[in-house]
């Protein structure tokens, strides 16, 4: 009888400590997104092609086709996404629906919070300073972060995004700079606070971004160490949101291009 007062003791207080866990990234969760929805422009300027002169004629196609003249130049975007997740393999995808929201606010931050509803649910959120998921609302699976290879590639990720749902975020400025690559192409290179990301972009004659790639630094390898890798997506089904066209289909993946390229997302 001990034995069982003592173990539902430690089991009590186990519990506690896991909602006590839970409870604690959820404040840091609101805290983050909040912080990042403040960098939102309260007066932002309005969009005129003239602001594009000078910049490489694709870039300038780019921007044109985004975002619509007059439009406010909002830089912070609050997503909802549904869709299909993998937690599996190239060979055994594993897909899983999919239910998230996110905050993005490049070249600073961003915040996406996870649900995928089942037997065995996953919850959680990723951000540009951890990522932690849990099962069941309260085991943790995964608790990664606080260090530079998580923020780099996190970076990698938000300044990628960046280029198809906050586009206003990436006009010229002292920390973003644009390059030609090809008629139907172009390159943006991005710099915030010691982290550097070029990310291709290629177009339709429109100006419609079709496909999103670049060099990400990441660990998703057999070898499971850090370096760089490709990393991309297609994009599709443009609409109007508030003078943006955005895309609502993105397939993405890692080593894209490649023949290893394998779509999770």
């Amino acid at each position: 009888m001990m034995f069982l007062y003592t173990f539902l003791a430690i089991a009590g207080l186990a519990l506690v400590a896991l909602c006590a866990l839970r409870l604690r990234d959820e404040l840091a969760e609101r805290r983050e997104w909040a912080r990042l929805a403040a960098l939102q422009p309260v007066n932002p300027p309005l969009y005129d092609p003239a602001m594009l002169a000078g910049l490489a004629e694709p870039a300038q196609r780019f921007f044109n086709f985004a975002i619509a003249p007059g439009t406010p130049l909002l830089t912070v975007a609050e997503i909802d996404m549904i869709g299909q997740l993998s937690l599996g393999s190239r060979e055994t995808p594993n897909y899983q629906q999919m239910k998230a929201r996110q905050i993005l606010a490049a070249p600073v931050g961003f915040v996406w919070k996870l649900r995928l509803p089942g037997v065995m649910s996953v919850s959680g959120s990723d951000s540009g300073l951890w990522t932690r998921f849990r099962m069941l609302a309260l085991f943790p699976v995964a608790r990664l972060g606080g260090n530079a290879d998580h923020r780099r590639a996190a970076f990698g990720r938000y300044v990628a995004e960046a280029l198809f749902w906050t586009p206003a975020a990436l006009l010229p400025s002292p920390w973003v700079a644009w390059d030609k690559l090809g008629e139907h192409s172009a390159r943006v290179t991005v710099s915030h606070m010691g982290l550097t990301q070029a990310v291709e972009v290629e177009l339709d004659g429109e100006g419609r971004p079709l496909k999103v790639y670049f060099m990400r630094w990441s660990d998703a390898n057999p070898e499971k160490q850090y370096r760089l890798q490709p990393f991309g997506g297609n994009l599709s089904d443009f609409r109007e949101v508030q003078g943006f066209r955005l895309p609502f289909n993105v397939e993405a993946g890692n080593m894209f291009g490649t023949d290893d390229y394998f779509a999770f997302y």
